[in-house]
């Protein structure tokens, strides 16, 4: 039986492959690398050096002596084994989501059986294309630019493309932010009322206060996280997930209007609690 030949991959794709499973903190370790070679009988020509560059010189002696990207879609293959991940998911989400955004380019995806599949609508030209083919919540949040801040909060919860404890975790980061920024204790209404909301000077002013628009500004701004913790935070944190299902739209609307919140609280100035 003839194996159908797969296209050699061009260097900006297949370097960002290297770049991801020979990342050093969260690709392959240097002895899963050396073993995934063997499998794919690729020779490790440059076993000493760092692992990313490691891994692209191997793959690209294969690729170039075959004429062909075979070798580096069985690599993808071998190392996106969902067995191999049975101890740790959050890690094949991971790699399965920076894959994606690289492969998508080549009109290539990861499946969620570990296996490399075509895009449909072919490869992405634009990094527009990239985002919406490639399908995942956090390429679509890379792309919008979403808060640092808020993302440490729940990229656990994204990886395990778990939409419900994603969003109560995302929700908490406000509070915690402006617990943090003030030195204040609290929660919910109360915790916005007295940082943001003080009649004689909030203590997290997002602007100088010094005009009627500054001061509609600073309790539209009050407002708006205190509704946004009433519709997030509070039914996450009460309901059951059985009932209270968070589509992948919802969350996405939640957590860009939650980044707003952390980007005008970058900019706020802060007087300390007594």
């Amino acid at each position: 039986m003839t194996t159908k030949l797969v296209p050699q991959f061009d260097e900006p794709v297949f370097r960002g492959i290297a770049d991801v499973l020979g990342a050093t903190e969260d690709g392959l370790t240097g002895a899963e690398i050396a073993r995934t070679l063997v499998q794919v009988r690729a020779p490790d020509v440059s076993p000493t050096i760092t692992k990313r560059h490691r891994l692209f010189d191997a793959l690209a002696d294969r690729q170039n002596r075959d004429g062909a990207g075979n070798c580096v879609v069985a690599f993808m293959t071998a190392a996106m084994a969902p067995v191999r991940y049975r101890d740790n998911p959050a890690a094949f989400s991971r790699r399965q989501d920076e894959l994606n955004r690289v492969l998508i380019h080549a009109g290539y995806c990861i499946t969620d059986e570990g296996k490399v599949g075509r895009v449909r609508g072919g490869k992405a030209t634009t990094l527009d294309q990239a985002a919406e083919r490639a399908g995942t919540i956090r390429t679509e949040l890379r792309r919008r630019g979403t808060h640092p801040d808020l993302l440490r909060y729940c990229t656990i919860e994204l990886l395990q493309k778990n939409n419900f404890h994603a969003l109560l975790e995302a929700a908490k980061s406000i509070p915690d932010r402006i617990r943090s920024l003030t030195g204040r204790t609290g929660d919910g209404g109360a915790l916005v009322q007295a940082t943001l909301t003080n009649r004689s000077g909030p203590m997290l002013a997002i602007n100088a206060g010094a005009t009627e628009t500054d001061r509609n500004e600073q309790s539209g701004f009050a407002n708006l996280v205190t509704g946004l913790l009433g519709l997030y935070r509070g039914p996450t944190a009460h309901d059951p997930r059985l009932h209270r299902a968070v589509s992948d739209e919802e969350l996405l609307e939640a957590l860009t209007a939650m980044s707003m919140v952390h980007r005008r609280l970058d900019g706020a100035s802060v007087k300390k609690s007594p």
